[in-house]
């Protein structure tokens, strides 16, 4: 069953939060696979504000260590099934969820997608979808990471990203 995850809380009242990114490496939005699952990446994408000043660039990996993050809460990963079951990549401030404040010390990284700013040439794609056709769809390991992690020039740049993913056991 797919599942839809977004770098904010769910929207209620009010709309769909960004976030702000970073001139170092910021983790927007990190999905923890459980010791039992695996995920398969359906698409993923992301809508950024003007990076004026310098380039940056925006990737899509699997990492060995967490994030410390804002924990997403069950109903931050939606099934896209309206009577599909919770998802079982639970959120936690080393689990599941947005905003990093410490990256960890990666040792290890799977690079599924990286997409570069370029502010100087309006090269940009500021909104970015992409699907992957289903014998490339890349595979997350069990007790693993996906992160989307930006690195922007300025701090005042505003993002908000989303990651489609299949749990598969």
């Amino acid at each position: 069953m797919p599942y839809k995850v977004w770098n904010s809380a769910s929207p209620t009242t009010a709309a769909q939060a960004s976030v702000t990114t970073g001139t170092a490496i910021k983790t927007m939005l990190q999905v923890a696979t459980p010791a039992t699952r695996q995920i398969q990446l359906i698409s993923w994408g992301f809508t950024i504000d003007d990076t004026a000043g310098a380039d940056g660039v925006v990737e899509l990996l699997q990492t060995d260590v967490a994030a410390t993050v804002t924990a997403h809460v069950a109903a931050g990963i939606q099934p896209l099934d309206p009577n599909g079951t919770a998802s079982l990549c639970v959120g936690g401030t080393s689990a599941t969820g947005y905003t990093a404040t410490v990256e960890g010390s990666t040792t290890a990284t799977r690079t599924f997608d990286v997409v570069s700013l370029s502010a100087t040439t309006s090269e940009s794609p500021y909104t970015y979808a992409y699907q992957w056709m289903p014998d490339e769809r890349p595979i997350v390991a069990v007790s693993r990471f996906l992160r989307v992690r930006a690195t922007t020039p300025t701090t005042g740049v505003d993002m908000r990203c989303w990651v489609v993913f299949n749990e598969v056991g």
